[in-house]
């Protein structure tokens, strides 16, 4: 398959059966009525989801049913859908992590994922607009096996180019538990990253500023676009095609021979894609 289809394809927004639905809005807050920002809302077993605001506001259309509501820093919450709802207050628990504990001894730098063999920088990309939805809310990256205790200092990506404004990625990593694959956060709080607005390359390097040690086991390191500047897009919609600068509402990343995969939490699925954006993961091993 074409790599530049390829990336397209993966923020193709999830297709669902026509039925009768209904549109709740409303907005997510802390136990202190502080909004919580990019929370991902939806009905997973029915594959429809979005992402709430940075003050916290969602609107979803679904069928009466029970959404449930993800966050980095909270415990998942859910709320029975009936019918239409204009003002829905959601209130998330913080999430109660272990501390990270200090590990005495030697240490050897390394790569805990790498890249791979970079394919030609001309191939390759995201449209981040389809009718009905954007790419907001799926995370890519890459599943890596720690043997020996490994502590993050470095996640690193490269974008080629980006012509969607506003756009904020985070940077999430996830424990994988059982032979259901139960993903469990390993994050006390969420890394964000402003991806610039650019026809140049940026490479972006991420240094968690808490301590992110990871114990023996299986993980899921990914970048998930969480925001964008929605009125600026929509102007962009607004404007004929002959008018539009020729890469509007389109991303360029660099691509890699390495498998990833893609995970959307709230429509419940993951995938496998042939290829990787070039996550990097570097840090230090305990000997």
């Amino acid at each position: 398959m074409n790599s530049k289809l390829l990336l397209a394809f993966l923020f193709l927004p999830a297709c669902v059966h026509a039925q009768e639905r209904v549109s709740v809005r409303g907005r997510i807050i802390d136990e202190k009525g502080n909004a919580v920002e990019y929370v991902q809302v939806g009905v997973p077993k029915r594959q429809i989801g979005t992402i709430s605001s940075v003050a916290g506001h969602f609107e979803i259309s679904t069928p009466p049913d029970t959404l449930e509501f993800f966050h980095v820093s909270y415990k998942t919450a859910s709320y029975p859908v009936t019918g239409d709802e204009d003002d829905v207050v959601i209130v998330l628990h913080e999430q109660e992590l272990p501390p990270a504990v200090f590990i005495g001894g030697n240490t050897q730098e390394k790569y805990l994922i790498h890249p791979g063999v970079k394919i030609n920088e001309r191939i390759g990309g995201a449209d981040f607009y389809r009718p009905g939805g954007g790419g907001k809310g799926a995370e890519l990256g890459c599943i890596a096996k720690v043997r020996k205790p490994f502590l993050i200092k470095d996640i690193q990506f490269t974008i080629l180019d980006n012509h969607i404004p506003g756009c904020v990625a985070s940077v999430n990593v996830y424990r994988i538990e059982g032979d259901s694959e139960t993903f469990i956060n390993v994050l006390h709080k969420p890394i964000y990253v402003n991806i610039i607005e650019s026809d140049s390359r940026q490479d972006y390097s991420v240094h968690p500023e808490e301590t992110v040690l990871l114990e023996p086991g299986k993980y899921f390191v990914a970048i998930q676009i969480v925001a964008t500047d929605d009125e600026a897009v929509h102007r962009i919609l607004e404007t004929p095609e002959s008018e539009r600068h020729p890469r509007a509402l389109h991303m360029s990343t660099a691509l890699y021979f390495k498998s990833s995969y893609e995970r959307y939490s709230v429509m419940g699925k993951m995938m496998k894609i042939p290829v990787n954006i070039g996550v990097a993961v570097k840090g230090l091993e305990y000997q």
